[in-house]
C-alpha cells in the first residue's frame, strides 16, 4: 500500500510539472493588442461571386477570350495527334506490305516517335501557356475587383465585405448584398479603361 502512495504522489508531481511546463509555452498576447479598440458598430456587405462573373463585362469577355483560346489549342493538338496517327497508321500498312526495308523502317519509326514526343512537347507548353493566361486574368480579375472596393468603399464605410460564392455563407440577408451596385461600378469602369 506504501508503494501504491509512493506512485501516486509520483504520478500527481509529474502531472504538476507537466501542467506547469506546458502553461510556459502558450502564447502570450500582444499587450498593444490588447489596448486597440474594437469598433463599436461592424457594418457589412457581400457580394455575389457568381453574379459578377456572369454579368461583370471585363469577367466576360475575358473568359470567352480564355475559352476561344482553349478550343484553339485543343483544337491544334487534335489536328497534329491525328495526322501523327495517320502517319503511324500508314507506317503500319507498308510494314506489313514489306514496302520498307529494315534500316528504312527503323528510321521513319524514329521519326515518328520523335514527332509523337515533339506533340507532348507542344501540348505541354500549350498547357503551360494557357494556365499562366489563367493566373494572369484571375489576378487582374481580382485586383480590379479588390480596386473598385476600395474606391467603393471610401463612401460606403463597410467594416467587412464578404464575396458569396455558391453556399458558403450558410445565411445572409438580402439587404447586405451589394453586388449590383459593385458590378454596374465595375462596368462603368471597365468602358472607361476601355476608351
Amino acid at each position: 500500500m506504501k508503494k501504491n502512495i509512493l506512485k501516486n504522489v509520483a504520478v500527481v508531481a509529474l502531472a504538476g510539472i507537466a501542467l506547469t511546463a506546458c502553461n510556459k509555452s502558450q502564447p502570450q498576447v500582444d499587450q498593444k493588442a490588447e489596448n486597440q479598440k474594437a469598433p463599436t458598430s461592424l457594418k457589412v456587405a457581400y457580394v455575389e461571386v457568381d453574379s459578377i462573373m456572369t454579368r461583370y463585362t471585363f469577367a466576360k469577355d475575358y473568359s470567352a477570350l480564355l475559352q476561344k483560346k482553349s478550343q484553339n489549342i485543343q483544337n491544334t493538338i487534335n489536328a497534329k495527334g491525328q495526322a501523327l496517327q495517320e502517319a503511324a497508321a500508314n507506317f503500319q500498312q507498308k510494314v506489313q506490305a514489306n514496302a520498307y526495308t529494315r534500316d528504312q523502317a527503323q528510321a521513319i519509326q524514329a521519326g515518328l516517335q520523335k514527332q509523337q514526343q515533339d506533340l507532348q512537347g507542344l501540348q505541354q507548353r500549350l498547357s503551360n501557356e494557357f494556365q499562366a493566361e489563367t493566373e494572369k486574368y484571375n489576378k487582374a480579375l481580382h485586383d480590379s475587383i479588390a480596386h473598385y472596393l476600395t474606391v467603393y468603399n471610401k463612401d460606403k464605410h463597410f467594416s467587412l465585405i464578404f464575396s458569396k460564392q455558391g453556399d458558403n455563407l450558410l445565411y445572409a440577408d438580402k439587404a447586405y448584398d451589394i453586388t449590383s451596385d459593385v458590378v454596374a461600378g465595375l462596368n462603368k469602369a471597365y468602358k472607361k479603361n476601355e476608351k
